[in-house]
């Protein structure tokens, strides 16, 4: 087998979608200064096999306009964008750290801890039109729920977990569950009809997280000082950001339904973001953080544990 030939997908990948559209000629030349081509020219042949590879492996379609005969990347929808460029990243940094085995001492990881036992059943699940039956262990409550089988409609990763919703085949609501709390997790043998009216697209469209809300969505206004608008420009809240930049501050736009995570995301932001709008946003917040502020002006807690030890 070719050496790196992940990497080498990577490459051809990423290199003609900076350029935009490229010919042959000036693929080689572009190929004989990268790391994987020992020098020599990319064969017609295995430039082939590369560009059927890469789009078995990532649905990304590498074309010939015959006019011109330059490659490009034809385009998709923007779903099938989105999971392709998630799935280019991930194999780009597997790739990477595939070889980093000298320094893996100074490289730290957010761990994805769902990633590891269930996600491949649950995609199997949902490709597959079957029933994912399970045992359940929310936070919420000290016993697990058992016997759980949800029909799955979308999986979604959120804060570094991976969420399936999909409709409780035994009450018939959809709902969401986390594939790390989930626990003796198998696949039915029959397959389901899924809803016909239901629409997966609309039903994430308009929440921060996952708590998927069916309240009407609000458009929202926050005030970011300079710093901070660097930081929303560089990873937006949701898609739906828009900015309206001023001489000392920044006014973001959101169109969102206000929901608990959302609230928790703000109050991280700390002092530096502000809710302007809608109303009942700022009432969310104002009565969190005044829930917060009880905790520490309770006369009698001076940092005591349980017991009335000091806590460590």
């Amino acid at each position: 087998m070719a050496r790196n030939l992940l990497g080498r997908y990577i490459w051809l990948i990423d290199t003609i979608r900076r350029y935009g559209s490229l010919k042959r000629d000036q693929l080689n030349r572009l190929w004989m200064r990268s790391p994987y081509s020992d020098g020599e020219p990319l064969p017609r042949r295995t430039f082939y096999n590369y560009r059927a590879a890469i789009e078995e492996l990532f649905s990304i379609t590498i074309e010939c306009n015959p006019a011109t005969y330059e490659y490009y990347i034809a385009s998709g929808d923007d779903r099938q964008e989105g999971v392709t460029d998630w799935l280019l990243n991930s194999a780009a940094m597997s790739n990477v750290l595939s070889t980093v085995s000298d320094v893996s001492d100074r490289i730290f990881l957010e761990d994805v801890p769902s990633a590891r036992m269930y996600l491949s059943q649950v995609v199997s699940a949902l490709r597959e039109h079957r029933a994912v039956h399970f045992t359940y262990r929310p936070y919420t409550r000290s016993t697990p729920t058992t016997g759980v089988i949800v029909e799955p409609y979308f999986l979604k990763i959120f804060r570094q977990r991976w969420y399936l919703t999909g409709r409780n085949a035994i009450d018939g609501k959809v709902k969401t569950y986390a594939l790390d709390r989930m626990e003796d997790v198998t696949i039915g043998d029959d397959t389901f009809t899924p809803d016909p009216t239901f629409d997966a697209e609309s039903y994430v469209r308009d929440t921060f997280g996952i708590v998927f809300s069916q309240g009407e969505p609000k458009e929202v206004a926050l005030r970011t000082d300079p710093r901070q608008a660097k930081y929303f420009r560089a990873l937006p809240l949701h898609h739906s950001q828009r900015e309206a930049i001023h001489d000392s501050y920044s006014i973001f736009y959101y169109r969102l339904r206000l929901t608990p995570d959302f609230v928790q995301e703000l109050l991280s932001l700390g002092p530096k973001v502000t809710v302007i709008s809608p109303p009942e946003l700022r009432a969310m917040v104002r009565s969190s953080l005044r829930e917060t502020l009880a905790l520490y002006d309770d006369p009698t807690d001076q940092g005591q544990g349980m017991s009335g030890t000091p806590a460590r």
